[in-house]
């Protein structure tokens, strides 16, 4: 079994109020300490799935499921602007679920309305399909991005594994040109790393990459596009 399954987690509060998780023997966050909810809104919102049109179907491949935040806010906006999705969620290395329902991130969005779907998402079987709702169905698979072989199966991929400083293997050409097969034509891949060495990784296996504002206290961050023939 891996060190990292045996590390200690904390409970921290972020700059806008939200809570995340700190892991103190790498010195890395789960999200933003500047704000957990403000970075998964501005990346993975605002510039990838904003960038598809309401009353649709969308199939979204999310790497490091986590918490469970980009789930969760996903569903929202679904919910909100009438979109299908298929949400399948990669994690190498699942959290207690005690620990993600002390993160309290349902309260902190104000979601009080969709308690019984956060509990579905969270409680969910890992391997087994759920129906959050009528319109969005959940897949959460126990899985190292390594091991992950799909293709031309997203629309949208939300990269958010943890920084190149402490898995620099989860960062490289070998694992994008996984990503880049695993969209279909037109996808698209954002990530909150705006690291040359993963942009230049990016443009290698064919992402056309760009460079776009980040989320507070980041000065930027990248999308790829998997453009048609």
């Amino acid at each position: 079994m891996s060190r990292f399954s045996h590390m200690e987690r904390k409970i921290i509060k972020t700059s806008d109020g939200s809570s995340s998780i700190y892991l103190p023997e790498w010195d890395e966050n789960y999200h933003s300490k500047h704000g957990a909810i403000q970075e998964a809104y501005h990346v993975f919102i605002k510039n990838g799935l904003d960038l598809f049109p309401d009353n649709r179907a969308l199939n979204i491949l999310e790497m490091g499921f986590g918490t469970g935040l980009n789930c969760l806010i996903t569903f929202l906006e679904a919910d909100r602007r009438n979109l299908s999705v298929d949400y399948l969620g990669l994690e190498g290395y699942p959290l207690d679920k005690g620990m993600i329902k002390e993160l309290d991130h349902l309260n902190q969005l104000k979601a009080f309305q969709s308690e019984e779907a956060y509990e579905k998402l969270i409680d969910s079987s890992w391997e087994t399909p759920v129906f959050i709702n009528e319109k969005f169905k959940l897949l959460k698979r126990e899985l190292m991005f390594e091991d992950f072989s799909g293709k031309k199966v997203a629309d949208l991929i939300y990269f958010d594994a943890f920084g190149a400083r402490v898995q620099p293997e989860l960062w490289t050409e070998l694992i994008f040109k996984k990503m880049y097969e695993a969209l279909l034509e037109n996808g698209v891949l954002v990530t909150y790393s705006a690291k040359g060495s993963v942009r230049r990784a990016m443009q290698a296996v064919g992402f056309e990459v760009e460079r776009l504002p980040g989320p507070p206290g980041k000065r930027e961050m990248l999308r790829g596009i998997k453009l048609g023939n």
